[in-house]
Formats: C-alpha cells, structure tokens, sequence
C-alpha cells in the first residue's frame, strides 16, 4: 500500500519565465525539440557532453533551452530562512539512497591534524573540485548512486550549496543553476524549482538550492552523477570555503520491506543567535524491532570544533543522539560523507575530510520505540556554525 506522496511543483521567477518563453520561440521557429523536463524542475538540454572519466573532454553543440513547465507564478526569489517541511513522503515497499560530494578543494596540500583536531576549510586556501578536464566548467565533481536492480524511482531531489563570499565574491544571481550528467551522458543545466535559502552574514554569504530531477533519475539509473558548475566560492577567510551537492532518492522495490520514506528541506543557520532546530516528522505506527535511517545534508560543519549534534527521539521513547565511528556523538556535522559510519560511496574526488560539506547517513534503529507515531529531531550546533539543508527518514511499518 502507499499513503499519498507530497511534491512541491516548480514555481520560477518571471524573469526566467521571460527568458525561455523567448528562447522557446526561437527554437520552434528552428524547428528544434524541446528539451526534456525533469518532473517539477527545468531541466535544459545538454550544453555540452560531460567526459566519463579524468582527462576526458569533448566539445559540444550549443545549449538549446526549453520553455518553463506551467504558468509563471510570482514568488519570492530567497529567504534568509526556510523552517523545514515535508518534500516527499510515502509508504512502500523499497527504500531511500543518495550521492553527494564536495565542490571544493585544498589548493596546494591540506593543512596537517593539530593537536588532535582535524584542520578545517578555514585553515586552508580553498580552489575548486574539477574532475572533469572541461575548460568551460570551473568546478565539478562525480559521486555513484548506488539504485538496486529492480527498483523504480519514486522521487529525486538534487541539492547543492555552498559559500559565496571567502577570497571572492560569487555572485547570488548564478546560484540557482547547475549542470548535471547521468552516468556516461551529457550536461543538462538543471534550474531550481523552489525558493532559494539564502543568509549573509558578516563573515559568509550562504544558499542553499534544489530541484526535482525525478524524470532524469528515472531515465538513467544507477552509476557516476557529475554536478558542475556549483555557485560556490574560492580563497581563505575566518569562515572558509566550502559547499558540495547530494541527490536523493526515494524508489520501490517489491521485495524489499514495507517502509515509511520522507524527505524534509528548509534552510535553517546554526549560529550565536539560533543554537538550534526542532522538528515533528509524522510517522506509521513503530512496530516492535522496528530498523531505519536518517540522513543529513549540512554546510560548514568543521572537524573538530565540538558540541554539534542531532538528537531524535519518538514520542514514545528517550532521546537518542546520533553518532557512529566516523561522526563523534558531540562532532556530528564534521565534513563527513559516510553510510552508517563507512565512507563508502565512490566519488571523484574522494576525500575523507570534505572541508565544510556533509552527507552523511545514520542508524536510526536505536530511537524507534515501539508504538511511536511522531520522530522529533532536533539539530544544535555548539561551538560550531553551520547550516542544515536537507534530511531523510527511512523506518519500517511492520516487523
């Protein structure tokens, strides 16, 4: 059985409405094809083909764009802050996987572990990640998004993020654009669908993006995603460089248990001001021996600088805060991209200390208190600063 499934449509801005509806008309005057839409989010055809491997380049036509999907709808382009809310939910049989990387890196060699402590973004000058020998692409990195056979896509969800102000000054104007290339294919430009999480202070100057990709999931499958393109900053500053993408993805599988699935988004800052976030995630019924995950997306989560941490707790049972051998229980958000404490997705490049970006997935199992309807998660940030983006919930519905 499946409860019905929430999605958030696209709503552009009128200016970007302006511009494809013009560049839709030059293209059928042309008697060119559309491009092809991703479901909820404007998915532009290739603009180049993105080389399958280090060192690979080959050029490629010009981008043809296609028209917005629906009527344009006035909303605002930004929101310093964004409460989290439902983006999909669902209950079926099959489960939730994502990839993700970093679109930053250490310029020449990182910074040694001092004193114990793990050398963050700030103790580095920060360039950009860029796997893909394409001289019109100035970041860009790949991660494996590992689909079982057999499933089929429910929803996917791109995010992607970063700091725009640390030596340079990205401007705020590019950061709802990205380019994307499904295993072995070409660049598609993908545009942001919702309103963007943007905050400045006075040290950064933070966003947050997303979009539907469900019908480019869909279409591809499994293998190496490459992002570029990422709107994120270069240099050395107090708050440092940083930023990254994960895709995730929510898809059913017959064999597979029956399982409650939600995603949440928002854009919410952890900082002097706001030390931390509190959320009710509606549940099915925790049955006894109930198993499940959570998943993190978050920015500028320093190594070593403690006290950071995400708490949850069902409304039947204690709070547990969660942690594994790879994220400390007061270090959670600490550059990390592992699954249940193993850094094992295949990424280009690979880096154990993502300086600034975290994707991490936990075991949830220890909070699911039998009789359970609600899951509270609560995300506080210590000594640190930092911005959450993006989590997921995966728990079964039945023993």
């Amino acid at each position: 059985m499946r409860t019905s499934v929430m999605r958030t449509s696209a709503f552009p801005g009128a200016w970007r409405g302006l511009l494809c509806a013009c560049a839709a008309g030059l293209l059928a005057a042309a008697g060119a094809p559309q491009a092809a839409l991703a479901q909820g989010a404007v998915v532009r055809d290739a603009v180049r083909p993105a080389p399958v491997g280090p060192g690979a380049h080959r050029p490629g036509p010009a981008p043809a764009l296609a028209a917005a999907p629906g009527p344009v709808r006035p909303v605002a382009r930004e929101a310093a802050r964004i409460p989290f809310r439902a983006r999909f939910s669902a209950v079926q049989h099959g489960g939730i996987v994502r990839a993700g990387n970093t679109a930053v890196r250490c310029r020449t060699t990182c910074p040694a572990v001092r004193g114990g402590r793990g050398a963050g973004n700030q103790d580095a000058d920060m360039s950009y990640a860029d796997v893909d020998s394409d001289p019109n692409t100035y970041n860009s990195s790949r991660a494996d998004l590992a689909i079982p056979d057999g499933a089929t896509v429910s929803s996917a969800r791109l995010y992607w993020g970063g700091n725009l102000r640390v030596g340079e000054q990205k401007p705020v104007a590019d950061a709802g654009r990205v380019l994307v290339a499904e295993p072995g294919g070409e660049y598609r430009e993908v545009l942001a669908d919702t309103v963007l999480g943007h905050r400045r202070t006075a040290a950064a100057d933070v966003y947050q993006a997303s979009a539907d990709v469900t019908g480019l999931v869909r279409g591809a499958g499994p293998g190496m995603y490459t992002v570029a393109q990422a709107d994120v900053a270069r240099g050395r500053s107090a708050v440092g460089a940083f930023g990254g993408w994960t895709l995730v993805v929510a898809y059913e599988k017959a064999d597979e248990p029956l399982r409650r699935l939600a995603l949440w988004d928002g854009f919410e800052a952890l900082d002097s001001g706001h030390r931390s976030v509190a959320v009710q995630v509606p549940m099915s019924t925790v049955p006894k021996r109930a198993a499940g995950r959570f998943g993190l997306v978050a920015y500028d989560g320093d190594r070593g600088v403690t006290g950071d941490s995400v708490t949850v707790a069902t409304d039947k049972g204690r709070a547990v805060p969660l942690s594994d051998k790879a994220n400390g229980l007061h270090d959670v958000m600490n550059s990390s991209i592992t699954d249940l404490g193993v850094d094992r997705i295949k990424r280009q490049p690979f880096y154990a200390n993502n300086r600034g970006y975290d994707s991490d997935v936990f075991d949830l199992t220890p909070a699911l208190t039998a009789g359970g309807q609600r899951l509270g998660v609560r995300f506080d940030a210590g000594r640190d600063s930092l911005w959450v983006g993006a989590f997921f919930v995966q728990t079964a519905v039945r023993d």
